[in-house]
């Protein structure tokens, strides 16, 4: 039954298109729109006037 189950979800399931990627999001990155975020606004140092 196990095996049918998973075979179901097979068919919703997605391949990854970046394998790279996957240690940056297991790492806490941020994407926004598909682009890495290096430096996210709420650790960024104000700006000078």
């Amino acid at each position: 039954m196990a095996f049918k189950l998973i075979e179901a979800a097979e068919d919703r399931w997605r391949a990854v298109n970046a394998p790279h990627l996957v240690a940056l999001v297991r790492a806490g990155a941020t994407f926004v729109g598909g682009k890495l975020v290096e430096r996210p606004e709420e650790h960024q140092l104000p700006e000078a006037a």
